[in-house]
């Protein structure tokens, strides 16, 4: 815990926070409760750190609700977690409109279940014309798959001579991701990964280059907004300098 870190709503905020949101299962039998009782306390929690980062005017809160890499969970728990955007749906979304957010997804469709497609796609059509907060959510979302791709389009481009090899860019990878449609917002200024553990895991490898990271001990489904006002006062607290030297 931050114990010692004091948010001041006066300081710069990160105008965009990525989540991972680590400790679910682990915080469930810990309790003597199956795993996906903790999926669905930390999607409980998700909420919470949306209205919260909602009124800090944070402007997007990227979270990694499953990766590429969760298909090799047992059947039943990915099973769970493909009826959680339901949940969604059904028990948060009309708090996330209430509170103004709009909901995006990154990732990539082709695996995800027809029913879990439709509820994802419900909540980002009613919302869409929100102004707030952006929640986007990482669902089947690997950046190794996503930089793969990035390259696959940037080729054609280049073979259907739309596109010059020593025009190629880092705005051009970056334009050919799925946080492309974040624009300006597209890096965040912050991660946050609760749990204790400490590792990207396949997440926003691209993106986070110059992101300041936050590994705290809290395991998601704890995570409230006073949590969250602990970790972005650490973050206001750092001195982001991008390579530079500090001439202060």
């Amino acid at each position: 815990m931050l114990t010692d870190v004091n948010y001041n709503p006066n300081l710069p905020v990160p105008n965009h926070i990525a989540v991972i949101m680590d400790g679910n299962g682990r915080w469930a039998q810990e309790r003597g409760l199956k795993r996906t009782d903790g999926h669905l306390e930390g999607l409980k929690a998700l909420k919470r750190v949306v209205i919260a980062t909602h009124k800090m005017d944070v402007k997007v809160l990227t979270a990694y609700a499953f990766s590429t890499e969760n298909w090799k969970r047992p059947l039943s728990e990915v099973n769970y977690l493909m009826g959680l955007p339901k949940v969604l749906n059904d028990e948060i979304l009309p708090d996330l409109i209430e509170n103004n957010v709009q909901v995006r997804m990154s990732g990539n469709f082709d695996k995800v279940p027809l029913n879990t497609k439709k509820y994802i796609q419900n909540a980002i059509d009613r919302t869409k014309d929100n102004t707030g907060l952006i929640l986007n959510i990482a669902f089947n979302y690997g950046s190794r798959d996503e930089i793969t791709k990035a390259v696959q389009a940037i080729a054609t481009e280049v073979s259907k001579g739309d596109l010059k090899v020593k025009d190629i860019s880092e705005q051009t990878i970056s334009d050919e991701l799925y946080t492309a449609q974040l624009g300006e917002y597209a890096d965040p200024d912050l991660l946050i990964r609760s749990s204790g553990e400490v590792r990207l895991s396949n997440y926003l490898l691209w993106q986070l280059a110059y992101s300041e990271m936050l590994f705290t001990e809290t395991k998601w489904p704890d995570f409230d907004e006073k949590v969250l006002q602990e970790c972005v006062g650490e973050f206001q607290r750092r001195n982001r300098r991008f390579g530079a030297i500090d001439t202060k």
